[in-house]
């Protein structure tokens, strides 16, 4: 059996030793060429790829892979570096409309004025306001003194304005001597003249007599008239028109009132001027040492 083992190794051995030596060592060179293109591909695999530039804006660098000429394609200009983004906690980077201050792209919202006592409000609505308040008080006072049944006063727009007002007394007290003045003298009304200021009825009308001319009474020179109510120290809004003219009535028999009847002054008509200085200066005057009103007993 040994003896067969050995005479297998050596046909063995011969026929390694006899064969073509040129196809061993092609063999041989096959095999090489395989484990060196293996190695090659793993290397390759494992070579980190060429990066863009930093910042790039997401793109990439141009190939560097040979030309069918032999020559290596130039590399493009890299792209300028832009500042990173700052990260919040480790999380993604928002997008860039994200990073607008807010309300940036919205258009801003237009104005609307407030209404009374809620806020300031622009000149030209705070204006707007004032007007309408006005606008609205002044036509209720005309409707209620159209409803009077007493025929007390009566109203005439004076160039058709509703802020500008000619108001006809037509009675005061029947026992004063006033009344027997108009008697005498055919006097139906005194006439008197009143203006809204913007601000009405948070501010009181300028009031002053027309006519007749009168002496006494409060009224004054220019046909102002001497009434702490028409000042803005003692005005209120909640007086109406027909409030006011009451009190002047009033005023007028308390004060003596008379028609003025003197040759020469009784033709001579009231000024808007004169009056508005007589005010002025009367308010004052009365501002500094306080108002004085007159005992019953003077009436």
């Amino acid at each position: 059996m040994a003896t067969l083992l050995r005479k297998i190794g050596l046909i063995r051995l011969h026929n390694r030793d006899t064969e073509d030596p040129k196809h061993h060592h092609h063999r041989s060179s096959q095999q090489g060429s395989s484990l060196r293109g293996r190695g090659n591909q793993k290397n390759s695999s494992n070579k980190p790829q060429p990066q863009g530039p930093p910042g790039g804006g997401g793109c990439s660098s141009s190939s560097s892979e040979s030309s069918p000429g032999g020559h290596k394609n130039k590399k493009a200009p890299e792209l300028a570096k832009q500042p990173s983004q700052p990260r919040s906690g480790g999380g993604k980077e928002k997008p860039r409309e994200a990073a607008r201050e807010p309300g940036a792209g919205k258009e801003p919202a237009p104005l609307v004025p407030l209404p009374s006592g809620s806020g300031p409000l622009a000149p030209a609505g705070r204006q707007q306001h004032c007007t309408q308040v006005r606008t609205r008080r002044l036509m209720k006072e005309l409707q209620d003194i159209a409803r009077l049944s007493d025929r007390f006063i009566s109203v005439e727009l004076v160039d058709e304005s509703l802020f500008d007002w000619n108001v006809k007394l037509h009675q005061v007290d029947k026992d004063s001597v006033l009344w027997q003045d108009m008697k005498e003298t055919n006097t139906e009304y005194i006439l008197l003249n009143l203006t809204f200021p913007d601000n009405f009825p948070f501010s009181p009308p300028f009031m002053r007599v027309l006519s007749p001319r009168l002496e006494n009474g409060y009224v004054l020179d220019g046909g102002a008239i001497c009434m702490e109510l028409l000042t803005p120290r003692g005005w209120s809004s909640a007086y109406t028109v027909e409030a006011v003219m009451r009190q002047f009535a009033a005023s007028l028999v308390k004060g003596q009132g008379r028609i003025c009847r003197k040759a020469g002054k009784s033709k001579k008509s009231f000024s808007r001027k004169e009056a508005e200085a007589t005010f002025k200066s009367l308010v004052k005057t009365h501002e500094k040492y306080g108002w004085v009103t007159p005992p019953v007993s003077d009436g």
